[in-house]
């Protein structure tokens, strides 16, 4: 499928490609298959780069960014460009899947070692990894409840968004200093909510 005429998404600027892609979005959310496959061309490489240094397996990288996109069809209504960026968006529910997969992997892994034995119960196990995964993400919810709005914009920004420290000052309209001192109070107060180790 072609995508709609006009400048590649390369040749947008950040907020004119944001713009561009919120529009997408919409359409998507109607149900226009052409919108969503315009979408996907324009974000998957980004989603599957982020997937990539997340899982560091292409095949599995490619899973998730397959998946993450599937979410971001079905949740396309659900998206407000008053919460950030469109790209931030599709690179949180991407980090989420394939933080995801590696803690269903390692779990799994790890009990597989303790019981000396290949075959387990799969069924089992699923239920329990996915009881796991959506504890620890309340847990990570809960904490970030807690940040102010300039620390939690900055933070998923920064760590959803792929965000350099100048580009979320840039996109909050904050001076640079003032969002290196929101991140480092937003990440200790992190790392005391969830009992993290400085």
């Amino acid at each position: 499928m072609t995508s709609e005429a006009g400048p590649t998404a390369g040749q947008r600027g950040p907020q004119e490609r944001d713009r561009h892609l919120a529009g997408l979005v919409q359409r998507s959310a109607s149900g226009d298959h052409e919108a969503f496959a315009a979408f996907y061309d324009d974000v998957a490489p980004v989603a599957y780069g982020l997937a990539r240094k997340v899982v560091r397996d292409a095949d599995l990288a490619a899973d998730v960014t397959q998946e993450a996109l599937m979410d971001v069809w079905r949740s396309a209504d659900r998206f407000d460009a008053a919460r950030g960026s469109v790209i931030g968006w599709v690179c949180s529910i991407t980090h989420r899947r394939a933080v995801d997969l590696i803690r269903s992997t390692q779990a799994s892994r790890d009990r597989e070692q303790r019981a000396g034995v290949a075959a387990f119960d799969r069924a089992h196990d699923d239920v329990a990894e996915r009881n796991e995964a959506v504890e620890d993400r309340d847990r990570v919810n809960e904490c970030l409840g807690t940040l102010t709005e300039l620390e939690y914009e900055a933070v998923t920004a920064a760590y959803y968004g792929g965000q350099t420290y100048r580009e979320v000052a840039e996109g909050l309209g904050a001076k640079l200093a003032t969002v290196k001192s929101r991140m480092r109070s937003a990440l200790q107060r992190l790392q005391d909510c969830l009992g993290v180790g400085a």
